[in-house]
């Protein structure tokens, strides 16, 4: 195997911040952690064209520093879809709770806008642009190269790491399944539901199977474990739960308060909310309903938005998609800032330790 390559230099610190679909990651996040020394990321996920666009447009009137953009790979239509009819059958009893109907399984299309945003984002290039749920075709990450941008593709296995290195990724992000929030897998595979490599076992496998820089994602919360990261071969540590917090984070005080809220007392691999596994806080929803969630993204997800935004404006978190790392418990309610400098502080005083 070719040497590593090295990562190009977008921020002073190996800190990034993650693209949080769903509101969490917004330009006032990325701005503050840009001007600490971190790299900020914006999520395309769930919004229109026009929606990331306008979130692009915000974030340069408040930083000038480099940034990342992630955005959702098309899916396949859910394998069976009588299972989703079957799971709005089971749902009726939310729809009867927080009085709103279910929506549409179909509204939202299986590709999330994926043409419209990618030919936004060659027209307008920004600095990175990462992937997840798959990996674009050769002539896509070609055509981002030529346009000045540097291209990441989130990966869960070495077969994946290996795909997109062929592919021509510019670098890659492997997540461990600590990781909150969707596993970036390229393929919904019910049968790999519950399996999957911590970072840390992961990471090094990667190493050794590609040549390109790595981000490590995975449930990191403190600075040694950033440092610990960069140790088995990353070339970055992306934090997502880490930043939910921060006042600068879109998310609700609802999901804010719950990841150190006693009440929930772990976290779980789920298909409840969405139709894909996604680790989130174990609540009354994920108990009552994830044992009945079919594959079916993003078809599950439409169907039960109405539940979660009616659960939110109720003020009952049970009822909410609670993304969340398995190291929630260690959220610190700082300003991104602050942040940034502790994990900095932590990350160079654990670097010292092992000197």
């Amino acid at each position: 195997m070719a040497a590593a390559a090295h990562l190009p230099t977008f921020s002073a610190l190996p800190i990034v911040q993650a693209p949080m679909a769903g509101g969490a990651a917004n330009p006032r996040l990325a701005a503050a952690v840009a001007a600490a020394g971190g790299f900020g990321f914006l999520a395309a996920g769930y919004k229109t064209p026009e929606a990331m666009y306008e979130e692009i447009r915000q974030l340069r009137d408040q930083s000038t520093r480099p940034f990342g953009v992630n955005v959702f790979m098309p899916q396949l239509p859910a394998t069976d879809p009588s299972a989703v009819a079957v799971y709005a059958e089971q749902l009726a009893g939310e729809e009867a709770w927080y009085g709103v109907p279910l929506g549409d399984p179909e509204a939202g299309g299986l590709d999330d806008a994926y043409d419209a945003k990618v030919a936004i984002l060659l027209e307008d290039p920004v600095p990175v642009v990462s992937f997840t749920f798959g990996c674009p075709a050769r002539r896509v990450l070609d055509a981002f190269r030529k346009a000045g941008t540097y291209t990441v593709v989130t990966v869960t296995t070495v077969a994946e790491a290996r795909a997109a290195e062929a592919a021509g990724a510019d670098a890659l992000c492997v997540q461990g399944v600590e990781a909150g929030g969707h596993r970036g897998t390229h393929r919904d595979d019910p049968l790999l539901d519950g399996t999957g490599d911590g970072l840390l076992a992961l990471l090094p496998q990667v190493r050794e199977a590609v040549a390109l820089p790595l981000f490590a994602a995975g449930g990191l919360m403190r600075g040694g474990q950033v440092a610990a990261v960069l140790a088995a071969g990353a070339d970055a540590a992306q934090l997502g739960t880490a930043f939910l917090v921060c006042p600068e984070s879109g998310a609700s005080p609802l999901h804010k308060q719950a990841l150190t809220d006693p009440v929930f007392t772990r976290t779980e691999m789920t298909r409840a909310f969405s139709g894909r596994p996604a680790r989130a806080l174990v609540n009354r929803f994920v108990r009552e309903h994830g044992r009945y969630a079919p594959p079916g993204y993003p078809q599950v997800h439409h169907l039960t938005a109405p539940l979660r935004r009616a659960a939110a404006a109720a003020g009952d978190a049970q009822g909410m998609a609670l993304w969340a790392g398995q190291g929630h418990r260690l959220a610190r309610e700082e300003s991104a800032g602050r942040l940034v400098e502790l994990l900095a502080e932590e990350m160079r005083a654990a670097q010292g330790a092992g000197a």
